[in-house]
Order: structure tokens, then sequence, then C-alpha cells
């Protein structure tokens, strides 16, 4: 991504474009494009996809914003749908997860704040999505991309009564 004049710009062609039809990422802007102010990406999923496991971050707070469709969202102990329009920042240390619900797929955008480089992460789901890496290289990956994983399983007993 270039640097321009000191803003971080990231054209619609310039970004890297990682998944599948079920969930696509658009690789936006990571930490060292922004100074370290913000790492962004753009995340759609398809109805009921799971977007991410239940996790935090030590480093950063975390916005989602929801430009199509519904998501839901665990934020600490609380799960809440968030339409397109809404947003919600997750503050560091709290535990959050978020998948598009049943009825709706969900475009969002996510923005890491100060900026952790991310891409490399998003390049390992990847991977682990297409059978090229192991769970145990994502759990290896944890510090090194501030991503810490945790057990909620409140959150995947939501998300399985969804489907229902």
């Amino acid at each position: 991504m270039p640097v321009f004049n000191d803003i971080a710009l990231c054209l619609p062609e310039d970004a890297e474009v990682l998944g599948n039809e079920s969930m696509r990422v658009r690789l936006l802007t990571d930490s060292s494009a922004s100074g370290g102010a913000v790492s962004t990406v753009e995340v759609t999923m398809a109805q009921g996809v799971d977007g991410a496991a239940p996790h935090f971050h030590t480093l950063s707070d975390e916005l989602f914003y929801v430009a199509d469709g519904e998501l839901q969202v665990l934020a600490g102990d609380h799960i809440r749908t968030i339409g397109a329009g809404g947003s919600l920042v997750v503050p560091k240390l709290m535990p959050h997860a978020f998948g598009a619900i049943p009825d709706s797929g969900a475009r969002i955008l996510i923005a890491l704040m100060p900026g952790v480089e991310r891409f490399d992460y998003f390049r390992l789901l990847d991977r682990l999505g297409r059978g090229e890496a192991t769970g145990d290289e994502l759990v290896a990956a944890q510090d090194e991309f501030d991503n810490h994983f945790v057990d909620a399983p409140h959150w995947w007993a939501e998300r399985a009564a969804g489907r229902r």
C-alpha cells in the first residue's frame, strides 16, 4: 500500500483479497502504512457465517462498522446484533467474537487502534481455511498478532441456536 504525503491510501484495486464465497477479507491498511495509528480490513460474510472465534487483544481497541447486513457480536458477556450503519468499539482486553446472523450476510469494516501488523495473520487464516496451515500454527501465532483466543461457551451456544 502506498503512503502518499503522510496518508495511508488503499485504492479498491490495490486491496489484497483473501477467502472464498462464504467469507472474504480485503486487506486495506496495515499498521506500517499508517505510522502505527490503525490497521483496517473489510470482511464480507455469507448468511450465518462465523467471522472470528472468541478472542481479545492486549494492545488495541477494535472498531466494527457494519456497512451492509446484520452482525452478531460477542463483547464481554453480552451478545448483540448490529444492523447496517451501526458500529461498536470493543476495548482492549475484552473478549469478543463476531459472525453474520442466520438470515443475513454482513459486510463490515474492522479497525484496530493503535494499529498492529495484521495482514500476515489474515494470510495465515486463509491458509488454514485452505488446509495449508494447522490450528497449532494459529495458536502459536497468538502473541505475534496480539490475538488471544478464549473459551466462550455461551457464544457458541447462541450461534448454534440461531442455526436451528
